[in-house]
């Protein structure tokens, strides 16, 4: 097997800055795919970007906790409309509530209509802190997705090796769960990555940690995606303080970064590319 590379970023749509930062990576960097989040507070924004950036690939980056809805269903949201921050207590209503599993399943397909209307192409779709690693969740993104156009949806499995991590508990359990994401997937006919880096480093995937990674890259098919960023906004500071958001965009930015994965002749693709 050959070794190949998806450059992507999340939260396309939160906020101005995270659109300026996805723009100069793709257009000076090594950004090629970036997720959209259409209720996000920057959305129009970012579809307009979007639209000015015909080689940037874009999918949809579902919202199922902590985040804007698009249908403000009390169900499943607060009196402002946003999801909770509980990835539990959220996990166990979409799995054993019929209210929550409805609203939720109406939720999702109203997404992909919003981003339908964008008149942008469908090029994937995950979800907001992986909430599509819940069977329910991955179940309404995959369903309604088919009727949009769906082709592919990021398994977010990162092996611990490449990044100096001990194959821990966690990882165990995390598996089990990607397991049945990817089973979805298949069963689907939809195409997933075999790798996905981010995930230790989330917020933190800096020049020198992309560097020291691309060497150790797979074989296979890896997705390493970033949450870039000019700066942080006070929304932004509130749900990922610790983010070193300025640093993620200089690793997309980064032409040592770019060079180390012509050395190690590794590919960079798209999710159309699969």
């Amino acid at each position: 097997m050959i070794r190949r590379a998806i450059i992507s970023a999340d939260d396309f749509g939160m906020s101005l800055e995270v659109n300026e930062a996805i723009e100069a990576a793709h257009r000076k960097g090594i950004l090629s795919t970036a997720s959209l989040m259409v209720a996000g507070d920057a959305a129009a924004d970012a579809i307009r970007r979007a639209k000015n950036m015909p080689d940037l690939r874009v999918g949809l980056h579902v919202v199922a906790i902590e985040g804007k809805s698009v249908l403000d269903l009390p169900a499943i949201t607060d009196e402002q409309g946003w999801f909770g921050r509980n990835q539990l207590r959220l996990g166990v209503e979409y799995f054993f509530s019929p209210h929550a599993r409805s609203a939720i399943r109406r939720e999702i397909e109203a997404q992909y209509r919003v981003f339908a209307r964008t008149g942008l192409l469908l090029d994937h779709a995950n979800a907001h802190k992986h909430m599509h690693l819940h069977p329910t969740v991955g179940r309404f993104l995959i369903e309604s997705g088919l009727c949009h156009g769906l082709k592919a949806i990021r398994s977010p499995f990162e092996p611990p090796e490449p990044v100096d991590a001990k194959d821990s508990f966690g990882d165990r359990a995390l598996r089990r769960w990607i397991g049945v994401l990817r089973h979805q997937i298949h069963k689907a006919g939809l195409k997933t990555n075999d790798w996905c880096f981010g995930l230790r480093w989330s917020g933190h995937m800096t020049p020198d940690r992309i560097r020291s990674l691309i060497p150790k890259l797979p074989d296979g098919v890896s997705e390493i995606y970033f949450h870039p960023a000019t700066a942080q906004n006070a929304m932004m500071h509130r749900f990922m303080p610790t983010y070193d958001q300025e640093g993620e965009l200089a690793a997309l930015l980064d032409s040592g970064v770019r060079d180390a994965f012509t050395r190690e002749n590794i590919s960079r693709i798209g999710w159309s590319d699969l």
